[in-house]
């Protein structure tokens, strides 16, 4: 007789088979729950098909046409069937616990369909400090999502129904993708926090999308004018984010201005 599964991970990678290895072992240790392990491999030309094959025929593989990491995180959405979804990205791991902390939590806060646990950085092999900026919030935290992304997949655990409400992740983003859907999901759902660290969040490496896209305001801009054009914000949060939207269009513009200068003076 086949287990319910309660929760379903989905990992998105693209040409990560050095990194990959590390992130499915951490969710393969995990205790308390069913869950299935879902893999989308966004094109990759690296060997990751062999070696999720050969190494982890316990999880789940899909293969895609390389579209990015929403297109990926989509599929994978669309072909859990857990009543629970949990992302890790492919150059991070989990500790041990992860899963049954977060389930915890939602039996003693049935209040709550979403909630991420605290994280451990590293940058370049060495462990550093997040910045006040990063700082994590519980509960109500629409207005706190505004800035920057304070809400990381590796940490997130959601149940299904908000993809149904909120939608998916937007495709057309190439990057800021996660920004785009918390601050969808936090606009209408509260956001939870475990007490604990459980992702370990790896950072420095030279194909972290951050570095291939300069000005990723740009594309908060756009997430900005998407969710106050929807309709459902009230009006203290459409306050919040028209001068949100104000404050990054203006440096934003700035930025370009100087950017322009600089070519400027090597043409």
């Amino acid at each position: 007789m086949n287990s319910i599964i309660e929760v379903s991970i989905v990992i998105p990678t693209f040409n990560r088979r050095s990194t990959l290895p590390r992130a499915i072992r951490s969710v393969l240790i995990q205790e308390g729950t069913v869950f299935e392990v879902i893999v989308v491999d966004d094109g990759s030309t690296d060997g990751t098909k062999e070696l999720v094959h050969q190494d982890f025929p316990q999880v789940s593989y899909l293969w895609q046409e390389n579209q990015g990491p929403s297109a990926a995180r989509n599929r994978g959405i669309e072909k859990a069937r857990g009543e629970w979804i949990a992302f890790l990205d492919s150059d991070d791991e989990w500790m041990k616990g992860k899963l049954a902390a977060q389930l915890n939590f939602f039996r003693e806060n049935s209040d709550y369909r979403i909630c991420q646990t605290e994280e451990i950085w590293i940058r370049n092999g060495r462990r550093v400090n997040p910045m006040k900026k990063h700082q994590k919030f519980s509960g109500w935290i629409f207005e706190k999502c505004l800035p920057l992304c304070i809400v990381s997949p590796s940490a997130v655990m959601m149940h299904r129904s908000l993809f149904e409400e909120a939608g998916l992740f937007d495709e057309s983003l190439p990057a800021c993708e996660d920004y785009d859907l918390w601050l969808r999901i936090a606009a209408r759902f509260p956001i939870g926090l475990t007490g604990k660290a459980y992702v370990t969040k790896y950072g420095g490496h030279t194909d972290q999308r951050s570095r291939e896209f300069p000005a990723m305001d740009r594309f908060r801009i756009a997430s900005l004018k998407k969710i106050l054009a929807c309709g459902i914000l009230h009006p203290e949060q459409t306050e919040k984010a028209q001068a949100m939207l104000e404050i990054k269009s203006k440096i934003f513009m700035e930025g370009a201005r100087k950017r322009d200068s600089v070519i400027g003076t090597h043409e």
